[in-house]
This record gives C-alpha cells, sequence and structure tokens, in this order.
C-alpha cells in the first residue's frame, strides 16, 4: 500500500518527513562494549544520532517489504512515531507536549549491520523500508507515551517484546534535544528508536508491529527478485 500522508487523525496530514533515532536504547549502546571508544567512534554519543528516512521508504500496512539480492534478511524494528503538531525549535522538555500532535506505530526497517557512526542511508533508506500504522492517536489520548509495550511477530510467532520505556531520552527528552540544533515542522516523524534485539525476517515471512494503546500493522517480506 502506498504511503497516503491523509490517512487518519483529521486534520493531520503528515508532512512525509522521517527522522530515525539509533542506540537510544541502553542496551543497543553497551552491546558496542569497547567499540564505542575506539574509532570511528571515538566516545559514546552526546547528542541523538539521527539518520533521515526519505520518501522513497515511506508505505503503509499490507505494503511488501523488498530483501535486496545481496542481503539474506531484513531487520524489523517497531518503533514510536512522535507527530510534531506545532513548528518546534529549542524547545524544553517540560514544554514538549504542547508540540506533539500524537503517535504511530512505525516499522522502522533496515538492513543488518554492526557500524552506527553517520548511519548509511544503504542499509536504512531502501524503497518501502518505513511502514507508517494507519491509527494515529491523540498526544492527550496516551497517558504515558514512555510506558507502551511494543510487540513483533513473524509468521504469528512472537520473536520480541519491549516497551517504549528505559530509553535514554525519553519522548519529550528526545524531541527537546533534537530541537535545540534543528527544527521540526508540523506533520514530520520523529521515531523514539527501535529496542535491542530487533528480529530479522526473511523471503516469504510476514511481519506484524504493535504498540499497546497506539496500534498494529502488518506487512510481508518478498525477496527484490521477485518485483
Amino acid at each position: 500500500m502506498p504511503f497516503d500522508p491523509s490517512v487518519g487523525f483529521s486534520p493531520w496530514h503528515l508532512s512525509g518527513v522521517v527522522y530515525g533515532t539509533l542506540l537510544n536504547d541502553p542496551a543497543s549502546l553497551a552491546a558496542l562494549g569497547a567499540a564505542v571508544e575506539k574509532p570511528p567512534y571515538k566516545a559514546p554519543p552526546q547528542a541523538p544520532v539521527l539518520y533521515l528516512k526519505p520518501r522513497n521508504t515511506l508505505s503503509g500496512p499490507g505494503s511488501v517489504i523488498h530483501v535486496p539480492a545481496a542481503a539474506t534478511s531484513v531487520r524489523a524494528g517497531v518503533s514510536l512515531g512522535i507527530i510534531i503538531g506545532r513548528t518546534a525549535c529549542r524547545v524544553p522538555a517540560n514544554a514538549v507536549d504542547n508540540f506533539i500532535a500524537g503517535y504511530t506505530v512505525v516499522n522502522d526497517i533496515c538492513l543488518p549491520h554492526d557500524n552506527f557512526y553517520r548511519p548509511s542511508l544503504r542499509f536504512n533508506a531502501r524503497d518501502g523500508f518505513c511502514p507508517i500504522a494507519n491509527a494515529r492517536i491523540a498526544a492527550a489520548l496516551v497517558s504515558d507515551p514512555d510506558a507502551l509495550a511494543t510487540r513483533v511477530w513473524i509468521d504469528d510467532e512472537p520473536v520480541f517484546e519491549g516497551s517504549t520505556g528505559g530509553r535514554i531520552r525519553s519522548v519529550r527528552q528526545l524531541v527537546a534535544d533534537v530541537t535545540e540544533f534543528m527544527t521540526l515542522q508540523p506533520g514530520d516523524i520523529l521515531l523514539l528508536g527501535a529496542g535491542a534485539g530487533a528480529p530479522l525476517a526473511a523471503d516469504g515471512q510476514r511481519i506484524r508491529v504493535e504498540i499497546m494503546g497506539i496500534g498494529s500493522m502488518e506487512n510481508r517480506v518478498e525477496r527484490e527478485e521477485s518485483r
């Protein structure tokens, strides 16, 4: 299904701009071990590690995720999508709620990789690598965006359980830290980031992602040659 920015809670219209966040789960950062102190990293990140999910990556429920010929699988990263409601620039954490319109479910697909320094577009920005659920829940209806259970199923088998909580940067802190150095526009989506241990899916498998209280979405995986 092609990306439709008009679907969802009226009058929201997504801008088509999606920013991904890496290493926001302490376990993901810890997995780098001593490497985080060595080149190319040289030190743990002091600011959010962001990457762009361009318009070519955007799709919706039921869309096909293609595994390129040189790969055997894709990584399925269920992530809370923070939908910006007002132009946000240098917003303090205690005022962030005034700038969030709501939340959605995003399957932040990437190719498996181990190097997170200056995130590579070729791993994260392939066609269809950012399915966005149709469900968009108003921020006022979500009592605590940092306490939502997240789940992933592969072919109806549960393979991942996590939470939006326990992150290095909470929803509010992430928005505050990002808007310290860049402006977010209405309709932009900022991803909280996938939890450590995001599962792999291969050709012929179905991925279902869910965030409790927000929504769920299913997509299937096919090899690129089958286009």
